[in-house]
């Protein structure tokens, strides 16, 4: 087992569900950026003290984990035979622990069950909405694997004038860039309930925002074919829709723009459940 650098993507592998989908996505990711690739599971410390096999089954958990892991590295190099995972059994709440690697890791990448919200609040192995709200570094939730259809590829991009949609930007012209794949720039416009402010004016207000957030990228990335776009709606479902054939969804984290707010917005947290493509949370630290 070798020790994890700060050029490896981290992925968590789930012992349990599927991993296949979310460690396809990692590897491919590594092997684009000629990136090391982490493959890590937790095994959680052991809530019930009162039965004598406490530690008889631990030690079943970390077997099976052993076992989970090789077959995963394995999986990996046969998909890039370029490719050295490194595995990492350890121990510890998976959520801290994965929080953790992300103050090293270049990204984080984790599978997703597409739980409902009372499904992920009873769910003690659901990890993706504590992951996110605390990752020092992007973190990719893979629901589905990236989508293949008639279209030209692209990604979609949230944009909302933060300066956590700035952060999700440069990584979003990055990925597209090392894709060949153009790049949606799109932001969304809701009527507030309480406005006197007309759909005309309000659509041209979130033009000129789109455009001044955007302005320059095109510049540092000329390889990028990009689109501006004003959608007007509910920011998730414009966004889900829009994002429906992409390869990827790039959104901010932390911030004080409309896809923010809170430190994971109802919006983030709307698309993590709501979106089919794969999507990219990208927290406020990177743009500064």
């Amino acid at each position: 087992m070798k020790d994890m650098t700060d050029r490896e993507i981290v992925v968590g592998i789930d012992p349990v569900r599927d991993w296949h989908m979310a460690l396809a996505w990692a590897a491919d990711e590594a092997h684009r950026r000629a990136l090391g690739l982490g493959l890590v599971l937790v095994v959680p410390p052991q809530h019930d003290t009162q039965h004598a096999d406490g530690g008889t089954h631990r030690i079943d958990l970390r077997r099976t984990g052993a076992v989970t892991l090789e077959a995963a590295a394995v999986w990996a190099r046969s998909r890039h035979p370029d490719l050295e995972p490194s595995t990492h059994l350890l121990d510890g709440l998976p959520a801290p622990v994965l929080g953790r690697l992300s103050l090293r890791a270049p990204m984080l990448v984790l599978g997703s069950r597409h739980l409902s919200r009372t499904e992920e609040f009873l769910s003690a192995g659901s990890l993706v909405v504590p992951v996110v709200a605390q990752a020092h570094c992007p973190v990719v939730v893979v629901g589905d694997a990236e989508h293949v259809s008639q279209l030209s590829p692209y990604m979609v991009v949230a944009v909302d004038g933060s300066e956590s949609s700035k952060a999700a930007l440069a990584v979003a012209f990055e990925e597209a860039s090392v894709r060949g794949c153009m790049l949606r720039a799109i932001s969304v416009w809701r009527l507030p309930l309480l406005s006197f402010q007309n759909r005309d004016e309000g659509l041209q207000e979130q033009r000129r925002m789109l455009y001044e957030t955007v302005a320059g990228w095109s510049e540092k990335y000329p390889d990028v074919e990009l689109t501006h776009e004003v959608l007007a709606g509910h920011p998730v479902e414009e966004l889900a829709q829009a994002a429906e054939h992409a390869l990827a969804l790039i959104l901010g984290r932390r911030g004080n723009g409309g896809y923010t707010g809170m430190r994971l917005g109802s919006v983030v947290h709307g698309l993590l459940h709501r979106a089919f493509c794969p999507v990219i949370t990208v927290p406020l630290a990177q743009g500064t």
